[in-house]
């Protein structure tokens, strides 16, 4: 298994277990944990117009781990940092100096 599917699926297992319900458990986590592999910023790469779009979604599906994420972090980074791993896109991520406490900006 690569390091890339082992992160899919510890980070479709903290989704399933913040779900609040069964759409959210299996449809917009399996969805949200194979997106958040792709390089891009992680509201964008899911098709969202803005980041306020993705605080709503994860919210109204997400509620638990919405209410535990510092605002200043962004949902990628929370996310990995929920399961203790970097997201394959921020080795690389050329708005790194934008991405609030991000720890490989400093």
């Amino acid at each position: 298994m690569s390091n890339n599917e082992t992160m899919e699926i510890e980070v479709l297992e903290l989704l399933q277990t913040n779900a609040n319900d069964d759409y959210a458990k299996n449809t917009l986590a399996p969805w949200i944990a194979k997106t958040s592999l792709r390089m891009g910023h992680l509201y964008s790469d899911l098709g969202l117009i803005s980041r306020k779009e993705m605080g709503r979604l994860m919210t109204n599906n997400f509620t638990a781990l919405a209410s535990v994420k510092p605002k200043e972090i962004r949902w990628k980074k929370f996310i990995y940092d929920c399961i203790g791993k970097t997201a394959p896109a921020c080795a690389t991520c050329k708005d790194i100096t934008n991405c609030f406490q991000c720890s490989l900006a400093s």
